[in-house]
């Protein structure tokens, strides 16, 4: 099922997608229950894939945890003040096994889910996490080699990072899942990559998983590279990714993997085989509310910048609408979702919610749409919808000062979309809160003696600017702050 060039991506929380949709049936539903109508919904809005959080089977030891841990649940009763046991089912990354949840109608109700999504031009993304499993998994009784051991000492050293754990082998001690920064999260056991056998059993893993998607997204991917895994534990380990990668193309050679990565290691991944990687870089440039930094990062090699993932939330981050004040909000949007790469959207987020969900919640609180952002989304997607900016060719433009002793073209990133149909379309945002000017140097050949008419996809502004004045000095902009224009290209006669 071939794709556009830049796909569009939505994160359903599933969990609690079919918890609100319980409360309409009243009674309990399964991924069966989703209706034609919300796919048909899905796929006119623009969506080319839908990430499916927390389909996989989850256990009570890690629900225990969860609802027992003083600071998860404290931010639990933040989240939902009327918080109830039922509402925290454990995290969704505690995995049991590579199964669909009972709860959620088991492997076949994902079937047949997945088979209306497909007539829909719907694909469908599911979770990997290569670093840990739920202390409840079968593996701890029946491969205990799988998991990083520990030893009396470390558990004195490292009391949060190690833990006892009864098998039918015995009593054992072993390492919690964590990265080299943090504390090990209580509810995990670590992987050990340093061992062959266990390699081989995550890759049998994922080639079941592919039989039941079209791709995965695979939770903090970095974390099981050689050099981080050593440096996290002491212990050596061989490549992973470009094996488990092959093995399943294999068998599905257009099988997507999207890596979740930080610490400037997305290109390593894509080396690896990773179709997309995380644009954390992105996300944290737009916070620096300075133009600079975003810019240099849209300088960098087309075939890096279309295999990045652009977002401006996720389940792990906190909501946009909270995070951005409103009108820096769209502008922040705007550059990150006309960028080229994966465009990543989250659930809640095209209405403005502000109330980030933890993945051990199966509840999200009540929130009301917020009226200026919805429409500004409805009206962004439709400008995803347009085939220049799926399939187009993408260039960054030249800002220069307006006049002499005026700083602010600085502030400004512009750049253009044009297909092969000819259609072209330039955005151009002033990244800063301070109103600013630039001229923007338009690199097209057939301005002289003709008009351009800037129609702006976003708002009701029309220009019409001469050819000449255009091939002379540019396009004059002059933009309050946050200011964002993204234009269709006309050329009248």
């Amino acid at each position: 099922m071939p794709g556009p060039r830049y796909p569009v991506l939505y994160q359903i929380n599933t969990r609690v997608w079919l918890t609100e949709l319980s409360r309409s049936l009243g009674r309990r539903a399964t991924l069966d229950d989703v209706a034609d109508a919300e796919l048909d919904r899905l796929a006119e809005t623009g969506f080319d894939w839908i990430w499916l959080l927390s389909v996989w089977q989850t256990g009570e030891a890690a629900q225990r945890i969860s609802r027992s841990h003083p600071s998860w649940r404290r931010e639990f009763e933040h989240t939902l003040p009327d918080l109830r046991e039922a509402d925290i089912e454990g995290s969704g990354f505690a995995i049991t096994g590579y199964r669909v949840h009972d709860g959620l109608g088991g492997d076949a109700a994902l079937a047949r889910l997945r088979a209306r999504m497909r007539e829909r031009g719907l694909r469908l993304m599911l979770d990997f996490v290569p670093n840990h499993m739920a202390p409840d998994h079968p593996w701890t009784h029946a491969h205990p080699d799988h998991f990083v051991h520990g030893t009396e000492a470390d558990l004195a050293r490292w009391p949060r990072n190690f833990t006892r754990v009864e098998t039918t082998s015995g009593p054992l001690l072993l390492a919690y899942g964590r990265d080299p920064y943090f504390d090990g999260w209580p509810d995990t056991l670590q992987l050990d990559y340093g061992n062959p056998a266990l390699q081989a059993a995550m890759i049998g893993a994922l080639e079941r998983i592919a039989g039941q998607c079209d791709g995965v997204r695979c939770d903090m991917a970095m974390l099981v590279l050689p050099e981080v895994f050593e440096r996290t534990w002491g212990i050596r380990a061989e490549p992973f990714w470009p094996k488990a990668i092959a093995a399943v193309r294999r068998t599905h050679p257009a099988f997507l993997f999207m890596a979740e990565v930080y610490w400037d290691m997305e290109w390593t991944l894509q080396q690896q085989g990773f179709d997309y990687t995380y644009d954390k870089r992105l996300y944290d440039r737009l916070h620096e509310q300075r133009a600079s930094p975003v810019r240099e990062h849209l300088k960098a090699d087309m075939a890096y910048q279309d295999r990045l993932a652009r977002f401006l939330e996720n389940h792990d981050e906190p909501r946009a609408a909270s995070a951005f004040a409103p009108e820096m909000h769209a502008a922040a949007a705007v550059l990150t979702f006309l960028s080229p790469g994966l465009r990543f959207f989250h659930q809640g987020q095209l209405e403005g919610r502000r109330i980030r969900i933890s993945p051990h919640l199966v509840r999200a609180p009540d929130e009301a749409a917020d009226a200026a952002l919805q429409p500004f989304y409805e009206r962004l997607l439709a400008v995803l919808r347009l085939p220049v900016v799926r399939d187009g060719g993408w260039s960054l433009l030249d800002c220069v000062p307006a006049w002499g002793g005026n700083p602010t073209a600085d502030n400004f990133i512009a750049f253009r979309w044009e297909d092969a149909a000819q259609q072209q379309m330039l955005v151009a945002v002033n990244c800063s809160p301070q109103q600013s000017q630039c001229f923007v140097h338009l690199p097209f050949s057939q301005m002289a003696g003709r008009s351009l008419r800037l129609r702006d996809l976003l708002g009701p502004a029309v220009y019409d600017r001469a050819g000449d004045d255009l091939l002379a000095r540019g396009l004059f902009l002059d933009m309050p702050a946050w200011g964002r224009h993204v234009f269709d290209l006309q050329w009248l006669a």
